[in-house]
């Protein structure tokens, strides 16, 4: 379970990057498959940046070995996804965009957080187990 929570997370960590790469370099087409019509110019470079630093934040902490931190984070950062939703179900979106696309990417990161925070702490005896020595 732990190795499918790795890839899962690292996933997360990885979508938005190339979400927000593409809003900053093809807003309109991003825009599209958003859910939403293209909006005003400068909404592309401020969801692209949020989606990129997102991922950054995600990415980084698991790179540091902090799995449970990494797990609430993607908890709290799962609200982005579902006022996602929201936002396409109310601005002319269609609903099942708004919850193919950004619901169901809310549960899966609820989903991983949860994993992440149900898994054991690293004690001294665990980590000896996995053959990696854990700092006092």
């Amino acid at each position: 379970m732990r190795r499918f929570t790795t890839v899962l997370t690292i996933l997360l960590g990885l979508f938005p990057l190339t979400f927000g790469t593409r809003f900053l370099f093809d807003g309109t087409g991003a825009a599209a498959g958003f859910g939403i019509t293209a909006a005003a110019g400068g909404f592309f470079p401020v969801k692209g940046i949020r989606d990129i630093a997102l991922g950054l934040v995600v990415l980084a902490l698991f790179a540091l070995g902090q799995r449970r931190p990494t797990g609430i984070i993607l908890a709290v950062i799962a609200i982005v996804p579902i006022t996602d939703a929201i936002v396409v179900a109310t601005h002319g979106g269609s609903l099942a965009t708004a919850l193919l696309i950004h619901a169901l990417t809310a549960a899966v990161m609820l989903f991983d957080a949860t994993l992440l925070l149900r898994e054991p702490h690293a004690t001294p005896e665990t980590a000896a187990l996995r053959g990696s020595a854990v700092s006092p």
